[in-house]
Parts: structure tokens; C-alpha cells; sequence
């Protein structure tokens, strides 16, 4: 392994220790539920679902489980819209 990659190695472990670097503006997962997949974005500071259950509600079991592994777990920042801020 040459050194350059050696240093790219060392820089992302660090990097991955300063989770305030990394801020989350966009995201689109494919989240397998128990009857169907779903379509979850995170865009402009909202969660979107392409469920029933959030049409209704504006918040579903599938965002908060990104929005609990996201920013509770591995302690990500999730961009708000620069009203919010």
C-alpha cells in the first residue's frame, strides 16, 4: 500500500471522530418495511415518506428510525433550512 493511501486511511479514521464535520443535506434510502419498501428523503431540513401513514401524519416509524440512527447514534448533523436556524 503506498503512502498516500496510508495517509487517506489514517485521515478518515480521524475524520470519522469529529462527527461535527459532517453535515447531511440530502439523503434518499430505500427502507425495506414489514409490507413494503419505501422511498425516505431528507432534503431542505424535511423527511418525506412515500407511505400511507406519513401522508397522513407527516412522520412515520421510517423517518424516525433515520432520524434516530442519523442524529442520536452517530451523532450526524442534519442541515435545517436556513429559516430554522
Amino acid at each position: 500500500m503506498d503512502s498516500g493511501m496510508i495517509g487517506k486511511i489514517q485521515k478518515s479514521k480521524q475524520y470519522a471522530k469529529e462527527r461535527e464535520r459532517i453535515n447531511v443535506n440530502t439523503l434518499t434510502v430505500t427502507f425495506e418495511g414489514t409490507h413494503n419498501s419505501h422511498q425516505v428523503q431528507y432534503h431542505d431540513g424535511v423527511w418525506k415518506c412515500d407511505c400511507d401513514f406519513f401522508k397522513t401524519r407527516g412522520v412515520c416509524s421510517h423517518t424516525m428510525t433515520l432520524d434516530r440512527i442519523l442524529v442520536r447514534e452517530a451523532e450526524l448533523n442534519l442541515e435545517l433550512p436556513e429559516t430554522e436556524v
